[in-house]
Formats: structure tokens, sequence, C-alpha cells
């Protein structure tokens, strides 16, 4: 008897499970079909792109090879790693790491941990009005703090002269890192707010409770409590962070009219890539530059997370 009924359901195992799996293989069918125009677009606009410019950095095309491109291997990186001017301009983007990263994280931590001890509609207010400067386009931003910075028609002179002092010139070569790094500061602080404060509301209010009956302050629970538990989002931050500034370009090229002399075209890698494109028509050596400093980014941002990976949760 026991035997029979084993028969019987090992015979009707497969019949029960071939409509599941035909179900499984449509879905999985219909799942290609919805991701398909975004595989085509990201392999258009993404993928042949970038293999383009990897074929082209590894060539020559110009007088010298008579208009015909020439694989030249790895000759243009090392061209590009050797290039004083290339590697000025990485010495100055790591110099904005230095500051700008810092400066960015412990302003949105700060302002997170205050708007989250408050319940209040001006903490509502206060919360969108530091995130509204994300929203406003970089180009934008940047022309906005170029008229704010002008010595010719800014508000500086007025503001300055009304304790009869002079203002400064924002946009000299002196100045001109200390004001770059407020513009991009000023907006990305509000989207890094944004998500230090989210971790923030997703930590169970019972710990903070605990930690009360406990005797914690309030400085207490924020560094002993707070902090340590969003480190994962602090890790994630940093790396935006220090991708964007890596890849710092809008901002300097923005201003590059108004900072008359402060900024050169090569003030960046990605700027010093960008004249030598389309300034020299050196199109495969401004290939090799861009994929030299995506390069190092990769680098740079894999170091980071591996270093911090038991913080962000990897290890």
């Amino acid at each position: 008897m026991s035997s029979r009924t084993s028969v019987g359901k090992s015979a009707a195992a497969p019949s029960a499970t071939r409509p599941t799996s035909k179900i499984a293989s449509r879905r999985q069918r219909w799942g290609y079909v919805y991701v398909a125009p975004f595989a085509a677009v990201f392999a258009v606009f993404l993928v042949l792109p970038l293999g383009y410019a990897l074929w082209m950095s590894l060539h020559n095309k110009g007088i010298a090879t008579a208009g015909r491109s020439v694989f030249v291997g790895a000759d243009n990186y090392v061209k590009a790693f050797t290039d004083p001017v290339f590697l000025e301009g990485l010495w100055r983007v790591l110099r904005f790491v230095l500051v700008m990263v810092p400066v960015q994280i412990v302003v949105a931590l700060v302002a997170a941990l205050l708007l989250d001890t408050l319940a209040t509609r001006l903490s509502r207010a206060t919360r969108l009005l530091i995130f509204v400067p994300y929203a406003i386009p970089a180009v934008i931003g940047a022309l906005m703090w170029g008229f704010l910075y002008s010595p010719r028609f800014g508000p500086a002179q007025d503001v300055f002269g009304l304790v009869g002092l002079a203002a400064p010139d924002f946009l000299s070569s002196a100045n001109i890192f200390g004001s770059l790094v407020n513009i991009v500061t000023w907006q990305w602080v509000g989207y890094y707010m944004i998500i230090i404060y989210a971790a923030l509301r997703s930590i169970d209010p019972s710990v903070y409770e605990a930690a009360v009956l406990d005797g914690a302050d309030g400085r207490q629970i924020a560094l002993r409590i707070k902090v340590p538990m969003i480190s994962s989002s602090m890790v994630m931050i940093v790396v935006f962070a220090l991708i964007g500034t890596l890849q710092f370009f809008t901002e300097p090229q923005v201003l590059r009219s108004s900072a008359q002399g402060a900024i050169p075209s090569d003030y960046t890698p990605n700027m010093y890539a960008f004249a030598t494109a389309f300034n020299y028509s050196q199109f495969n050596y401004a290939s090799t530059l861009a994929f030299s400093l995506g390069f190092l980014v990769f680098v740079g941002s894999y170091v980071f997370l591996f270093l911090t990976r038991k913080q962000s949760g990897l290890k």
C-alpha cells in the first residue's frame, strides 16, 4: 500500500511541476521583453561609445599616420601617465577631494542629525530648502554663482561696502579654489543630507528609548548610536562624492569665461580631455585621458570600499 502511494506521488510530481515551469518560463520571456528597450538604449548610448572610445585610445590618427588609424597599444597610456599637464590636473582634483568631500559630508551629517531631532513644520521647510540647490542644474547654479562672485556686477562690493571693506575677488587665482568648493558644497549637501536623513528615520525608535533609559544625552545618542548605525549610508555618499569630485568638470568649465586666467582649459583632467578633443582635435589621446581617469576613479573607489568594507556591510 505504501509503495503504491509513493509510486503514485512520484508519477504525479512531473505533471504538477510542468505547468509551473511553463508559467515561469513565460514570465522570463516577458521579463526579457520589458528589459529589451532599456538594454538596447544602454548598449547604443553607453556600451558602444565606451567600446569605440577604448578602441580609439589604442590607436593614433593624424598627419604623421597619413590620416589612417594606427594601432599603438599602450603608448598613449604611457604618454598620459607621464604627461605633466594631466598629472597636475589630477593632483588638483585630489586636493578638491581632500577638502570638498569632508566638508560636504560633515555639513550634510550635521544638518540631517538636527532635522532628525526636530518634528515641526519648520524642519520640513528647512529640509526642502537645503535640498532645493540639488534640483537646480549644475550649469545654472554655476552661472548664478558666477554672477554673485563677479567683482563688476555682483553684489559683493555693495555688501562689503556696508562695513567699509573692499570685497575680495572671488574669481582670482588665489580664491578660485575656495569659490569652487563653495559652489559644489552648496549644490550637493542637500542630496547627501536626504540620504543620511532617510537612513536615520529607518532606525527603530526603541533604540533611542533604551539609550535614554540608560542615561545617554542627545550628543551621545547622535555620536554613539545614530552615526554608527548609518555607517553603510555614510560610506555610500562618500563614494558618490569621491567619484563626482574626481570627475570635476561643469562648474570650472562654466566659470572659465568669468574667471579670467584663473581657470585654464586643463584645470581638471576632464577639462583637459575635453580641450584636447574639441580644441586640438586629438580625439585618440583625449579618449586615452578619459579612460585613464576612469581607471583611477575605479581604483580609488574600490580601495575605499575595500578599506571600509566592515562599515559598509560588504564584509
